[in-house]
Order: structure tokens, then C-alpha cells, then sequence
């Protein structure tokens, strides 16, 4: 199956404590059903101090579930679902459903 959120999207958060936030997608776990969002879904760590960097708790993104998420249609700028069709061309391209929109280059 292919892929409707992919690295590099902009996705806007549906559910849970980050509701309305949106993000760019720094990496996609297919396997897991996960992508990590930039700015969103924030979780403290307990680091130990290292030769590089000192330690402390530091923030960072934690993985959430791509059900939980919807890209941001390009042209609208509003949540959308994602289709997929094939061009003149061959090509297979995500569009949105709001707008009619390519998403892919």
C-alpha cells in the first residue's frame, strides 16, 4: 500500500493534546503506522551528560499515529484526505480530495 503521509508533508494534528497544531513530517515509520511532526507531540527525556553535549531533560518529538493526522491541502490550506490518480504521463501522484490539488512534484 502506498504511503498518504510522507516525510516532508505538512500534516495538521486531528486529535489528542495537540489538536490544531500543524507541522512539517521529519521522518515516516511505515511499519509502525508512525511519523514524527515537528513541534508536536513534545515529551521530556532524562539525558545523561555525553563527551559532546551536557546532560539534563531536553524536549523532543515523540512518533504519532498517522490516523491522527491530515495533510494541509496546498491550495486551501485546510485539512484534507488524500486520492491518488495517474497521469498523462504514467506517473502515480498524490492529489487532495478538498481542492483537486497535487500534492507530489
Amino acid at each position: 500500500m502506498a504511503a498518504k503521509i510522507k516525510k516532508g508533508d505538512r500534516v495538521i494534528v486531528l486529535t489528542g493534546k495537540d489538536k490544531g497544531k500543524t507541522g512539517e513530517v521529519l521522518a515516516s515509520f511505515p511499519d509502525e503506522n508512525k511519523v514524527l511532526v515537528q513541534g508536536v507531540n513534545m515529551v521530556k527525556r532524562h539525558q545523561r551528560a555525553t563527551g559532546t553535549d551536557a546532560g539534563g531533560i531536553i524536549e523532543k518529538e515523540a512518533k504519532i499515529n498517522v490516523s491522527n493526522l491530515a495533510i494541509v491541502d496546498p491550495k486551501e490550506n485546510k485539512p484534507t484526505r488524500v486520492g491518488f490518480k495517474t497521469l498523462d504521463d504514467g506517473r502515480k501522484v498524490r492529489f487532495a480530495k478538498l481542492s483537486g490539488e497535487v500534492i507530489d512534484n
